[in-house]
């Protein structure tokens, strides 16, 4: 059984090819965020982006969410900024339509969230348009020589600091999944791509390699709870002033 972790597996995802109903999507889409309250990565975001900005002294800040889902992160994110009175704007990129739409239908309460379709290995963003640039579980989907160019694209498009959240990948992680998550995830989308996630993710130092392979600055690859890898580094080109939030500050990609 542990051979099967000492490497990533390539196996495409449902979600990677398409097979899959609207409803099964829909269905994830409502399962995936209750997946991320469970899991942490709204922890994970508090003692990473959050705790950066607050480091960092920003009264207003300004954040590239990539492959966002929903957009659940872009709205945790402008609760906490409400929360300490700060101002922010948040972009949700996604490439699936559906996913888009449903940052915008779900995010019609927050004025400072905006969604546009778009490709992560081509972002349709000026250098260093935002403050910060982020993604979550989004890497795994993706090749080696494909995750460098979105880190490099990430970098490219922030100023300050990029944060990539994804799986670790451990045999705990996945026996979990397979056994408990049978329990309480009701869509067979779910079930199958996240087992599957796992297996396609990473280890500290695979993860460090891609960071350092993009050149990106001060890499760092940190452990969270539970079985969660965040990479984070600095921009190699700060110097350049990101626009400010506003109405100015994000592109309006259709």
């Amino acid at each position: 059984m542990f051979a099967r972790f000492k490497t990533r597996s390539y196996e495409p995802e449902n979600i990677d090819v398409g097979t899959y109903t609207p409803e099964e999507y829909e269905g994830c889409l409502v399962e995936l965020r209750r997946v991320n309250r469970w899991m942490g990565d709204s922890r994970t975001l508090a003692q990473t982006l959050f705790r950066q900005v607050q480091a960092e002294r920003l009264t207003s800040f300004s954040v590239l969410d990539v492959g966002a889902g929903s957009g659940e992160l872009l709205r945790v994110t402008a609760n906490w900024a409400r929360h300490t009175k700060r101002t922010f704007r948040g972009v949700g990129l996604e490439l699936n339509q559906r996913s888009a739409e449903a940052i915008r239908d779900e995010s019609s309460t927050y004025a400072e969230l905006t969604a546009v379709r778009g490709d992560a290995l081509r972002l349709p963003f000026h250098d260093k348009k935002f403050d910060y640039a982020i993604c979550s579980l989004f890497t795994h989907h993706f090749n080696e020589a494909q995750i460098i160019r979105i880190l490099e694209e990430m970098d490219r498009v922030a100023q300050r600091k990029i944060f990539v959240i994804d799986l670790h990948r451990h045999p705990m992680a996945y026996l979990l999944y397979t056994t408990l998550g049978k329990l309480v995830l009701h869509t067979r989308l779910l079930r199958e791509d996240g087992a599957l996630s796992i297996l396609k993710s990473f280890n500290k130092q695979e993860l460090r390699t891609l960071g350092e392979s993009a050149k990106l600055a001060n890499v760092t690859v940190d452990r969270h709870f539970p079985f969660r890898l965040v990479l984070s580094g600095t921009s190699r080109l700060s110097g350049s002033t990101p626009l400010r939030v506003g109405a100015a500050a994000v592109d309006r990609a259709a």
